[in-house]
């Protein structure tokens, strides 16, 4: 997101943007006052389209496999974004059907790693930690959702392992279904 806006205003500091980035992902300022407060109000939704079209790109793996997991498991997506830019992107990937329940932090107003977040998750799927799984490719997330009783996956895209790895470990989304049926055996 920085190099993108940057590109567009060079004058653009990189922690004004992750400071109204963190706001518009806790659901503090909308979509639109994240672009406004950073000058672009007059290039508002262009722009943002642009960056949305432009620089976030989905995991060819991922629908085919979340499709084949949705007759054996209940998904659901617990996410750290804009309100507006998710359900944008859910849309134009055609993920809208395949989650029993979406949390985004910018509607609920807790972002990851906070305790929050995870139990509003639990509470609107209607099921216990332990049965399930979160997926996620940073440690800190993935700390906070073991503490609570959740099993782990750590997804490591380029085979970077750090400080706390999950219950398991992937470098790609094909790897997940047999992951999951060991977890649940």
């Amino acid at each position: 997101m920085v190099p993108f806006i940057q590109e567009r205003d060079s004058s653009v500091n990189s922690e004004k943007i992750n400071e109204f980035y963190r706001e518009a992902s806790l659901g503090q300022i909308s979509s639109y006052d994240f672009w406004s407060q950073l000058g672009f109000e007059s290039e508002y939704p262009d722009i943002e389209k642009d960056y949305l079209d432009g620089c976030l790109k989905m995991d060819p793996e991922f629908v085919s496999i979340a499709r084949s997991l949705v007759g054996s498991y209940s998904l659901a997506v617990l996410s750290n974004d804009v309100k507006e830019w998710s359900s944008y992107l859910r849309g134009k990937f055609g993920l809208n059907g395949l989650f029993k329940v979406v949390v985004i932090s910018g509607e609920v107003g807790y972002r990851k790693p906070d305790r929050k977040i995870y139990t509003i998750l639990l509470e609107r799927i209607h099921e216990s930690p332990s049965s399930c799984i979160l997926i996620d490719d940073r440690s800190k997330n993935l700390y906070t959702a073991s503490q609570l009783g959740i099993k782990t996956i750590k997804f490591c895209r380029d085979n970077v392992a750090d400080d706390h790895s999950g219950d398991f470990e992937i470098t790609s989304f094909s790897q997940l279904p047999e992951v999951a049926e060991r977890i649940f055996k």
